[in-house]
């Protein structure tokens, strides 16, 4: 989308404008998280990519996660990933 805007090719005192739009493809799951089993008090990890890097928001139900010392969320490149500390049975 950074690309767009209007190009002008220059010829002696001619030139020649033209306006580039450029329409953003979707974001979609690339590899989705898949189902974990853990013991309690372990640490579990969930992973998805994405097919191009964009914000991603973690939810458990219908609850928004925020950073904290039990959540870790990372996001290198089109990558997502959450870690939840300290497992406990309410966090299936």
């Amino acid at each position: 989308e950074s690309d767009a805007g209007d190009y002008t090719c220059v010829c002696g005192d001619k030139q020649s404008t033209a306006s580039l739009a450029v329409h953003a493809l979707p974001v979609l799951f690339k590899e989705e998280l898949k189902n974990e089993e853990v013991q309690e008090g372990a640490s579990a990890s969930l992973c998805c990519e994405l097919t191009k890097a964009a914000p991603v928001q973690w939810k458990m139900g219908s609850k928004v996660l925020k950073a904290s010392d039990k959540y870790q969320m990372r996001q290198p490149g089109t990558t997502a990933e959450l870690v939840i500390h300290d497992l406990e049975v309410k966090d299936a």
